[in-house]
């Protein structure tokens, strides 16, 4: 285990460089630059900007310089928001969509598993028919168009929801649903279609030649197994939702760090980009890193070499 564990986090961190490099330099190679104004700026100036910011040395340097300081854990200074390191807007921002994605991780999980499994079980009726069609719609209505329908029918007409902000846990309940319904769907389809598979082994027939209740057979013995491809799906669906969402952030205006990642990419802000970045790599490789060791948890037939 330990062998397994020190291969993973040397493979996380190869990784973690390689996605940092290619970010570097796909925000080099995009044209303009982050001092570009429709009026351009006096040499002087310029040049001081591009000091301050450590973007006067050729590329090379330029990426050394980074790579050593995100190896420091400083992410350097924002050059969209003026006087603001991306430390200090990630320190406030992410907290904030970390918030939103753990109530959203737990919801679409909670919901997703209970229809998919309740489906299997019923299966061809017409239980399963409207399981199966709840996720279909879920999954093919976009997020723009379900948390408007939400913010007016729970929010605006019903009152039982603030319209936007970001405060008390009732603020989370409309962002969190709409965020965690496609997910859901998703989690219900990879539930029924393996939880379908496990039923028919060899250790569930076992199981109920035992005399043991169905009920018992499909919660102890058949789910735990037939979780396995949603341990897979949940690691990226983890570091995908943590770390935000633009669309429900927007809407709701929930201050998080989705809508400071999109304008840093529209005004060439690299610093605030690569630091983005870096956090949501450094989350997905963690989480993906948990789900491998869960899996011998719920199979016992898995084994580490």
């Amino acid at each position: 285990m330990l062998v397994f564990l020190a291969r993973r986090v040397v493979l996380g961190l190869l990784t973690l460089f390689c996605v940092v490099s290619l970010t570097f330099v796909m925000m080099r190679a995009m044209p303009g630059g982050p001092f570009d104004k429709e009026r351009k700026l006096p040499p002087a100036v310029e040049k001081n900007l591009l000091a301050r910011y450590k973007l006067d040395g050729t590329l090379g340097e330029q990426y050394r310089d980074y790579l050593l300081d995100v190896a420091r854990g400083d992410l350097r200074l924002s050059t969209k928001y003026r006087n603001r390191s991306v430390n200090e807007i990630l320190g406030q921002t992410l907290p904030v969509s970390m918030a939103l994605g753990t109530v959203a991780f737990a919801l679409a999980l909670a919901i997703g598993i209970a229809l998919g499994a309740v489906a299997a079980v019923r299966r061809a009726t017409w239980v399963d028919h409207a399981a199966m069609a709840a996720a279909v719609l879920s999954i093919s209505i976009p997020t723009f168009v379900i948390a408007p329908v939400a913010v007016l029918l729970l929010a605006l007409r019903l009152h039982l929801f603030p319209v936007a902000g970001w405060g008390g846990a009732r603020h989370l309940v409309l962002p969190a649903v709409c965020l965690a319904l496609p997910y859901a769907a998703y989690v219900a389809r990879l539930v029924r279609n393996s939880l379908l598979e496990v039923l028919h082994q060899d250790f569930v027939r076992t199981a109920r030649a035992k005399g043991l209740d169905e009920a018992r057979v499909v919660v102890k013995h058949a789910l735990k197994v037939a979780l396995l491809p949603v341990v897979s799906f949940s690691g990226p669906l983890a570091a995908n939702l943590l770390t935000g969402s633009l669309v429900v952030e927007e809407i709701f205006k929930v201050p998080g760090v989705g809508a400071f990642f999109v304008n840093g990419v529209l005004n060439r802000d690299v610093f605030l980009v690569g630091g983005a970045v870096i956090v949501y790599s450094t989350l997905l490789i963690a989480f993906n890193l948990a789900v491998d060791l869960a899996y011998p948890l719920l199979d016992r037939r898995i084994r580490r070499e």
